[in-house]
Parts: structure tokens; C-alpha cells; sequence
């Protein structure tokens, strides 16, 4: 039995031990009573019920307290302003201890929410880690969102304040003023936010609105550092908000105890990283990726993370990421195949490339949607690196099938992200929820519990939970897509379960069929759709 099967098989049958041996890695103010606890509510599990704890104590005070103050936490890198800034945890401490009094001053305590609409620059994780030092809820929403959107998230998070900045920037020279959309949002929504905090970025001066707005630069001026809040590992840590099936937005919550343990477990043993490295996932904050590999994970570790604003291609060219990785010693990459395809429409020999020493560079890990083996093939041959399909979602927070390259690293086989990660036990259902044989393709499941970092519940809709995604199969975490286990647990996700084409009778996945029409050389990125007849 190879390291992988033996850890997964500890995963699986004794959840409780190795978990807690987990958590171990992991600063409480207070031990859990019980690591994993159902309420006598079956679906609702809880992970490490009667911890105490705080998420910005484990990314930032943890570190400055033991040796790591002068090291670098974030290095911002903006093709768009010309700017690289680099803070380090000493530095970032500072302004996220001034920035949770600024909150505070607002009159937000532990459990009241905030949303954060805000672009790809330092401020924003600034911001978040306020939020979390505190106990207040954030949530993030992508900057530049249309203003119905967003009046629709402020009406289910009920903030006491928004957080924003006066502009975005999108591609090269593109300029997005944010102020117009976040009042329009606030003249729709139903739930009136008490305040706004405004960054002003030199692009785009916003006009504030008297008593309601403040200026950032002016309220961190007065600002009086804060400590951080005890909080239960149960209490939410955010809200994210992901696209439901009926249109309206699904309010995803992240507890702060079982998301610490996950993070930092995902980063040595997922990514193989190790304090001290530095990780670049190459998405944006408004996203499940930025929330838990921007910000949380590589900080919880005691890394250096990158904030990118910029583009793979056309800031200023398909040569952008590897310049990144090289002028800052990127160990491993994480970004999603678009990107990719993207660099190989514009660059497909990789000329770019040559101009760049890649050294450094460990792995590439792409996700997001599915990689399609003719990128797979073109990323591999270019890099001469690891290149790691996974698959996860918002809902867990971090990767359900992986190749683990921190635990053993196992065979590729392109098309498939490889094998359950611990924790996931993956099972592949029919339509009447009996567990299909290897290679039958079916509905992908996941045997519940879910493993610490996932959803426990959605964000005051514990019905919809239910509904959503454990009571189709009960006993059963519903993932919405389609796919099959082969022989040797290879893992296969073929698309959503609705990305199938019914031709008399035979189910034909629309993922197939796009794996072989993105063989073509001049394809770049294709889409299979089934049309009604």
C-alpha cells in the first residue's frame, strides 16, 4: 500500500483521529470538545464544536510572534499601475489591526456582516482579515459587479457596512468606477447598509455621500490598533455567494474552526508547499479560490502570497506569468486552464517563455473547470513541471480530487484531476441512488460527512441546504456533476449533471465531446451545448 492509500484510508475510516491530529497545526485559544459533532441534526455536521479560536491571529500575529514579522506576506504586483509593493507581516499586522478598530468605530461587533466589494490590491485582504480579526462576517463580493447583483447579495447579508474602492481596473487601460454601482446598488436593495468605507485610488476621486461615506485613508489616520476576538470554530467566518439553480444567489458559509484546519492541511499536503514559500493563485478575491489561496491558506502557513492585477495575456503580453514567477521565485502556481489556453492562443510555441528563468518553479495546479488533455499536454511540454488537475468547488472550499504532491505524487492521467483527496469519499450514484461499479458513469457524490472547510449550511437558509445538496441522496453531499471512478480510482468529472445530450436513448457528455474538439490546434477554448429538438 503505497503513503496516498494509507493516509486516505485513515481519512475515511477514522475521521475523528485524523482530523484532530490535524488541527494540531492549528493555534486555539481554546481545544475543541468534540471534533466532530451531527447535533443529533443528520446533514448538519459540525467540525471541532466547543473550539475557540481566530483565523487573522493564525495568518498574521501567529507568524510576527514567532519569527516570521520581517518576511514578506504580500507582494502586490500590478502590470496595470507599474507597481510592485511588498508588505511583510509586521507591516500587514498593522494595517489590519487599525483597519478592525475602523470597523469597530463603525459600531460592527463579533457576527454582525460586512460586505467587501473591492478589486485585485492589498486594501482588499486588508479588509477581510479586519473583518475576521473581529468576528464580523465578510463578505466578498467581485469587484465591478452589476449593482442588481449586488442589491441582492445586501439584501441577504443584511451588512452594517460596505467596504469598496473608488475604481477596478480591467485589462491594460481599462478604468471601472465603483461608486456609481455600489450606490445604485444601495438605492435598489431593500437592506440599507449604516456605512460605507471608501478607498480612493488615484485613477478615480468618488464623491462621498455626507454621514454615510468615510474615506479609508482618513479613518486609518485616527485609527486605534485592535486586538483580535475570540471566536467559536462553528461561528461563520464568511459568506460567499454562488450562482443556485433558480437564479437566486446561494449564500455559501465558511466556519473559521474546520477552515483553518483545511487550509493549512491543503497547503503542505495538496500543494506541498512549506512556510517561507512563496504562492501564487493566479484568480481574483470575488472567487472561492482567492478566499481560501490568495488569502487564508498561504498566510495561515506562513507564506508569501502574490496580488496580481493583471491579465495572463495583454498586461502587456502572453509573457505576464512567467515574468511573475520569476522575478518573485513563484514555487507553485494555481490558476484555472482558461488562463492557459489563453497564453497559447497568443504565444503557442512559448517564445515568451525564453526571456524568463523558471528555476524556482515547482508545480503548476489548475482547476476550476475541466483541463482539457490537449492543454494539459501543451502546459506539460512547455514547463517541463508538474502540471496538477483538481477539482473542487465553492462549497468546499478547497480540493475534493487531487493529486496530492505533498503526500505522494501518483501517475497522471490527463483528463482525470487523479484520486479523492482525505477526507472525500467519493462515490459515483445512479439516478436512483444505488453506488455504481467502477468506470459507469453516473452522479457524482460525496459520502457524508463532508470533511472540515466545507459548507455547513448556507447563509440563514438551512432548508435550502437540505434541499440543495444532501436530501436527493441522503447520506449523500450532491455535487451537481457527472462522471465515473475508474479501476484504479482515477476520478473523471464529465461536466453537470444537465451537460448531457440524450440521442435516441444514449447519454453523450458534452465534456467529451469538448475534449476532442479542443484537439484542434486553432481551437482555443470550446463549449458543447445541447439544443432542445
Amino acid at each position: 500500500m503505497g503513503k496516498y492509500d494509507e493516509v486516505y484510508r485513515q481519512s475515511i475510516e477514522d475521521p475523528d483521529a485524523f482530523w484532530a491530529e490535524a488541527a494540531e497545526d492549528v493555534q486555539w485559544v481554546k481545544k475543541w470538545d468534540k471534533v466532530l459533532d451531527d447535533y443529533g441534526k443528520p446533514y448538519f455536521y459540525r467540525w471541532f464544536t466547543g473550539g475557540e479560536l481566530n483565523s487573522c491571529y493564525n495568518a498574521i500575529d501567529y507568524h510576527v510572534e514567532n519569527g516570521r514579522a520581517d518576511q514578506v506576506a504580500i507582494i502586490y504586483d500590478s502590470p496595470q499601475t507599474n507597481t510592485v509593493k511588498k508588505i511583510t507581516y509586521r507591516e500587514l499586522q498593522d494595517q489590519v489591526s487599525r483597519f478592525a478598530g475602523v470597523i469597530r468605530s463603525q459600531g460592527l461587533e463579533k457576527g454582525d456582516t460586512a460586505i467587501i466589494y473591492m478589486p485585485m490590491i492589498p486594501e482588499t485582504l486588508v479588509a477581510m482579515l479586519a473583518c475576521a480579526r473581529i468576528g464580523v462576517v465578510h463578505s466578498v463580493v467581485f469587484g465591478g459587479f452589476a449593482p442588481n447583483e449586488l442589491a441582492i447579495r445586501i439584501n441577504d447579508a443584511k451588512p452594517k457596512l460596505i467596504i469598496s474602492a473608488s475604481c477596478g481596473l480591467e485589462g491594460a487601460t481599462k478604468v471601472i468606477a465603483y461608486k456609481p454601482l455600489l450606490d445604485k446598488a444601495i438605492e435598489l436593495a431593500e437592506v440599507k447598509p449604516e456605512k460605507c468605507i471608501i478607498f480612493q485610488r488615484p485613477q478615480v476621486q468618488s464623491e462621498l455621500i455626507a454621514g454615510r461615506d468615510l474615506d479609508w485613508d482618513g479613518a486609518m489616520a485616527q485609527a486605534e490598533p485592535t486586538e483580535c476576538v475570540t471566536v467559536a470554530a462553528t461561528d461563520p467566518l464568511y459568506i460567499l455567494y454562488t450562482s443556485g439553480t433558480t437564479g437566486i444567489p446561494k449564500g455559501v458559509v465558511r466556519d473559521n474552526g474546520g477552515h483553518a484546519v483545511a487550509m493549512k492541511w491543503s497547503m503542505r499536503n495538496v500543494y506541498d508547499v512549506q512556510p517561507g514559500d512563496v504562492y501564487w493563485a493566479a484568480s481574483d478575491v470575488g472567487w472561492v479560490v482567492g478566499h481560501s489561496y490568495i488569502v487564508y491558506a498561504p498566510l495561515m502557513l506562513g507564506c508569501t502570497t502574490i496580488v496580481y492585477e493583471g491579465k495572463p495575456v495583454g498586461t502587456p503580453d502572453a509573457g505576464a506569468f512567467w515574468r511573475v514567477i520569476s522575478e518573485h521565485k513563484v514555487k507553485v502556481l494555481f490558476t484555472a486552464p482558461t488562463a492557459f489556453r489563453a497564453i497559447k492562443k497568443e504565444d503557442p510555441k512559448g517564445e515568451l517563455l525564453k526571456k524568463y528563468d523558471l528555476s524556482c518553479f515547482k508545480y503548476l495546479f489548475l482547476a476550476g473547470e475541466r483541463l482539457d488533455p490537449d492543454t494539459y499536454h501543451w502546459a506539460s511540454d512547455l514547463l517541463q513541471k508538474p502540471v496538477i488537475d483538481h477539482w473542487w468547488q465553492t462549497e468546499t472550499a478547497w480540493a475534493i480530487a487531487a493529486n496530492c504532491m505533498g503526500i505522494e505524487p501518483l501517475p497522471i492521467k490527463p483528463g482525470s484531476p487523479t484520486k479523492a483527496v482525505p477526507g472525500y469519499n467519493i462515490k459515483i450514484l445512479d439516478s436512483d441512488g444505488n453506488e455504481l461499479p467502477a468506470n459507469s458513469e453516473g452522479i457524482v457524490t460525496i459520502k457524508l460527512p463532508l470533511p472540515p472547510g466545507c459548507l455547513p449550511t448556507l447563509w440563514q437558509q438551512d432548508q435550502r441546504f437540505k434541499e440543495s445538496y444532501v436530501s436527493m441522496y441522503p447520506g449523500y453531499y450532491f455535487t451537481g456533476d457527472g462522471g465515473y471512478i475508474d479501476d484504479e480510482g482515477y476520478v473523471y468529472i464529465m461536466g453537470r449533471v444537465d451537460d448531457v445530450i440524450n440521442v435516441a436513448g444514449h447519454r453523450l457528455s458534452t465534456g467529451g465531446m469538448e475534449e476532442i474538439v479542443a484537439t484542434h490546434p486553432d481551437v482555443a477554448e470550446c463549449a458543447v451545448l445541447g439544443v432542445e429538438d
